[in-house]
């Protein structure tokens, strides 16, 4: 996952809040998350990969999960899979984000 601190010490400073909260998050978790060695959850996975346009890729950020299955049934018509839209972040307490933390270790 060290990857995902890769890419946003290569994003110019000014670009890695917005790049973080279109992924509905703080470049603050995400340092933590890496550093902790947390499993992301499965809809933020989504989102880096989404807003780094393939950059980070779900299967190295979520290994657990079989990406190649999830992407197959999506391509034969999404068999219940929702991808849900980022919300937005105006401010994110840190009561929040211990509660994103226990939410993505429990994925």
């Amino acid at each position: 996952m060290h990857e995902i601190l890769d890419y946003l010490r290569d994003l110019p400073t000014g670009d890695r809040a917005g790049f973080a909260e279109r992924c509905g998050t703080t470049v603050g978790y995400l340092r933590k998350a890496v550093s902790a060695k947390q499993q992301l959850g499965v809809d933020l996975c989504i989102r880096l990969e989404r807003e780094s346009g393939g950059v980070l890729r779900c299967e190295r950020l979520c290994p657990s999960l079989d990406w190649d299955y999830l992407r197959a049934s999506a391509l034969r018509g999404g068999a219940g899979i929702e991808q849900k839209p980022a919300p937005a972040l105006t401010h994110q307490a840190p009561a929040a984000i211990k509660s994103e933390a226990r939410e993505a270790a429990h994925v």
